[in-house]
């Protein structure tokens, strides 16, 4: 992913999230209801560890089962792309940390969040408690082929690059909806890729270039 200064971690709470939200302003992050959903979700629930003190870094860090939680920036410029309405059904490939499905439960009517480590779902199930966001459903599944028994969806977002934007994916998004997906090979530079649905088809544009861990098929072990 793109490096970035990082998010002062000095002063009062007031003071820190003022300068967070300037950091995302300035990294193109400009969507109001966007930055308020940043503002209110506190990024520190979802660092744990020897990480937590730079929680508020824009960087991505590591999380457990070898993936990460992205930089603040790029969350906030994939949810902003997704353009999510309040009466919105997401579903969200990849929970990861449970950052990302925080923000969204902010914006969305339901979020539905799927990642093949049970761990991680287990884990950002028991952050979303803590934080009384019951709006977001986690489950453990293989996420490329999504969640056909909640499709379609309003809004799709994937936190984890594949080769092409996947079929199945494509085709649990209402008409109308809209997809932002990293597409690209996974040793290389990659590609945001926002994936609108119209009628007579699929409209695709490539937003910025970005770097996520691959998708990967299956359930792990873990």
């Amino acid at each position: 992913m793109t490096e970035g200064a990082d998010f002062p971690t000095e002063g009062t709470s007031a003071e820190r999230k003022m300068r967070f939200l300037y950091a995302l302003r300035s990294r193109g992050v400009t969507d109001t209801r966007v930055l308020l959903a940043m503002e209110k979700i506190d990024r520190g629930h979802f660092v744990r560890g020897l990480f937590a003190e730079r929680a508020y870094e824009d960087m991505p860090l590591p999380i457990p089962c070898g993936q990460t939680i992205s930089q603040p920036s790029v969350v906030g410029l994939m949810t902003q792309a997704l353009s999510v309405q309040p009466r919105d059904k997401v579903l969200e490939v990849g929970t990861g940390s449970g950052y990302q499905a925080a923000i969204l439960s902010q914006l969305a009517r339901r979020v539905y969040t799927v990642d093949r480590h049970r761990r991680l779902v287990r884990e950002a199930s028991e952050t979303f408690a803590a934080l009384d966001l019951n709006n977001i459903t986690a489950i453990t599944t293989d996420g490329s082929f999504g969640l056909p028994d909640q499709a379609p969806f309003d809004r799709i977002i994937v936190t984890a690059a594949a080769e092409d934007p996947p079929g199945p994916l494509l085709a649990q998004l209402k008409v109308g909806g809209i997809m932002v997906v990293p597409v690209g090979q996974s040793d290389a530079v990659q590609g945001l890729i926002k994936v609108t649905r119209l009628e007579t088809g699929f409209d695709y544009e490539e937003l910025r270039p970005v770097r996520f861990v691959p998708l990967v098929e299956g359930i792990a072990a873990d």
